[in-house]
């Protein structure tokens, strides 16, 4: 059976510099779709590339002492480098210096100007060189670039244009007829009420002051403008030919089901070019996904501001799967994310290395001490295990829904809570009691049967978000990556199959102290730290501040009680807080705890923990709290329940 095609694409990126981690995330975003989708069955191709051309270009290469050419094929390399360092799976990397490229935006452009939709005039007006962009004064804010805020210059040259305004009314239809087209949903009313209902300008798609640029082959003292050479990559990419000569390729994969673009550039993908294939006579991509931005330390990064964060570097601290998985975890879908190299360690720290990490050492660690590693179902089933094998079976069509919306987080969300679930497990099961007792052997290794099979249904689940982990997760087990049209059944781990003994953690702990070491390292010409550390070192900024001695009729004052957790759900508008419904003996409160990051609403209901319930009642993002439930917490801001040893009665006192 023929595998259906599936074609999708980053942004080409600009060869002015070396791109730093916001640039990057686009690139492992889109190679997590790509894999998924091959996972699926799909038959993939995956396109990205450079966008080499223009007057920004031209001038860092004269800044530089050197020909655009060579100026652009050592940013392309870098650029290509660190895709490559990300373990990026793109089919075609395009250069838009590529002589098929060139020769067939000349073809086009030639095709365009035959119809009558480019024609020939001058054009007046404010430049942005930094954006390559023209605007009227009307457009500018406070003077200056509405896009990038920097200073314009006025211009005045003769241009060709192309006549925008002539598809505007058939981009409006195609917007209504297609609701899908442009996601979010709010990338598309901005495209509708900032540009379609304004009307369109006609759109400036040559230039005559500088020389960097595919020429116009009929009047060469004009060079195509970027967006018309730049947005094109994505046909000539495929072997699209304007003279009818198309390859194979672009046959098989055209129309594409999906541009991944930086929301900045979202009217350029849903405007200009939508326009541009409308006037090609081509079919439209299926959809454009405008995403986000990743910030640091909430600002978006730039060289003036001196808060570059680079994917090597980054890679070099934690490693590549760890960067992958924080900035697909961290960037919500439709909100600007952030990044600092604190955020990263905590969260390699809580995710990877303890929920991920710990549950697969345990895990082999068990199987190799009580049985040689050798793995068996010996059918000694509980009721405890049926909830964990409907969440295994049912991982993947919950993940796989997510995925289709492009909600990257909320699927790697989906693989975590099933994690933290099979943690808790082992905390439900005790395999360590088991193993005391002879006649409990069968439950035992049921247990840790149990145990593998849902570790090999996470792992080929987190394969396209952490294919380097999940192949050593494979290979710990001895199994292959499990067919995603088989993820809805269990037990599919062959009895006898050995677990191969652990050569290390798949995740190491750090402390902040130690990524400030491997920064130093890094850039020993400074002593400048990531970010700006703490006033104090992080386990001592972490210590609780209590005073020198209490009375006991001080702590008299502070009533704790056990305390059933009988229901929990996320707080809305908030990724920290939950909101838990506890019985205290006869008595029903609401505590809203910030522990979000480290339990999911699932493993919180059926706990018995520990809480404070003569506290004064404060609201918590307009819900009543009535009680703090205790924690403890690590130098590394790690946080665990207080909850009883053994099983007791809800409402019994602390003392």
């Amino acid at each position: 059976m023929q595998k259906k095609p599936y074609y999708i694409t980053t942004a080409i990126a600009y060869t002015s510099g070396k791109p730093h981690i916001g640039n990057t995330y686009e690139i492992i975003l889109t190679d997590a779709l790509a894999r998924f989708k091959r996972r699926q069955g799909y038959d993939v191709r995956f396109q990205t590339g450079t966008d080499e051309h223009g007057q920004k270009i031209e001038e860092k290469a004269a800044a530089a002492g050197v020909s655009p050419q060579q100026f652009v094929d050592d940013v392309a390399g870098q650029i290509r480098g660190i895709w490559d360092r990300m373990n990026i799976s793109y089919d075609k990397f395009i250069r838009t210096t590529d002589e098929d490229h060139v020769r067939q935006v000349q073809k086009i452009f030639r095709k365009l100007y035959a119809q009558g939709d480019i024609y020939k005039g001058t054009y007046e007006g404010m430049y942005c060189t930094p954006c390559e962009a023209f605007w009227t004064p009307s457009q500018l804010k406070d003077g200056k670039c509405p896009d990038c805020g920097r200073e314009v210059k006025p211009a005045k040259e003769e241009a060709y244009f192309f006549r925008m305004s002539k598809y505007a009314d058939r981009l409006m239809q195609y917007y209504d007829e297609h609701p899908e087209f442009i996601t979010p949903v709010s990338r598309k009313n901005e495209m509708v009420n900032n540009f379609l209902k304004p009307g369109l300008q006609d759109l400036c798609v040559s230039r005559t002051s500088f020389r960097w640029g595919i020429p116009v082959d009929f009047d060469p003292q004009h060079v195509v403008y970027v967006w018309l050479d730049a947005l094109t990559n994505y046909i000539t990419g495929l072997g699209y030919d304007a003279d009818g000569q198309s390859d194979a390729l672009f046959a098989r994969y055209w129309p594409a089901d999906a541009h991944i673009i930086g929301k900045d550039i979202i009217r350029f993908h849903t405007i200009y070019w939508p326009i541009f294939l409308m006037a090609l006579g081509l079919p439209l991509p299926k959809r454009v996904f405008g995403h986000p931005w990743l910030l640091m330390d909430g600002q978006k990064m730039s060289k003036s501001r001196g808060n570059m964060i680079y994917a090597d570097e980054l890679v070099e601290v934690f490693g590549v799967d760890a960067v992958r998985y924080f900035v697909l975890n961290d960037m919500p879908f439709d909100n600007d994310g952030n990044i600092t190299w604190e955020l990263i360690n905590d969260r390699v720290n809580a995710d990877l290395a303890n929920t991920f990490g710990n549950l697969v050492s345990r895990t082999a660690a068990m199987s190799l001490k009580y049985f040689d590693g050798r793995l068996h179902d010996r059918g000694a089933a509980e009721p405890v295990d049926e909830e964990l094998r409907a969440m295994a079976t049912g991982l993947y069509a919950k993940t796989a829904a997510k995925m289709e919306e492009f909600k990257v987080s909320d699927a790697l969300g989906e693989i975590f809570a099933f994690l933290r679930r099979c943690n808790k497990y082992i905390d439900e099961t005790a395999p360590w009691i088991l193993a005391k007792d002879e006649s409990k052997r069968d439950r035992l290794a049921t247990v840790l049967y149990n145990l593998s099979e849902s570790i090999v249904i996470a792992a080929s689940l987190l394969e396209p978000f952490l294919p380097e982990t999940a192949e050593k997760v494979f290979c710990q087990f001895n199994v292959p990556p499990r067919a995603y049209d088989r993820l809805n059944e269990f037990g599919l781990i062959a009895d006898g199959t050995v677990v191969s003994p652990t050569q290390a953690h798949l995740f190491s702990r750090q402390t902040y102290a130690e990524i400030e070491a491997k920064y130093a390292a890094l850039h020993p010409e400074t002593t400048q730290a990531p970010q700006p550390a703490p006033a104090k070192p992080r386990e001592e900024a972490h210590a609780p501040q209590y005073p020198a001695e209490i009375s006991i009729d001080d702590f008299a004052k502070v009533r704790m009680q056990i305390a059933e957790v009988v229901a929990c759900e996320r707080v809305k508008k908030s990724e920290k807080l939950l909101k838990s419904t506890v019985r205290v003996g006869n008595e029903t409160r609401t505590v809203v705890s910030g522990i979000a990051k480290f339990y999911s609403p699932e493993e919180m209901v059926g706990r018995k923990v520990v809480m404070v319930t003569n506290l004064k009642p404060a609201k918590l993002c307009g819900i009543l709290s009535e009680g703090m439930i205790l924690c403890a917490e690590d130098a590394d801001g790690n946080l665990r329940l207080l909850a009883p040893a053994g099983d007791i009665r809800s409402g019994s006192g602390i003392f």
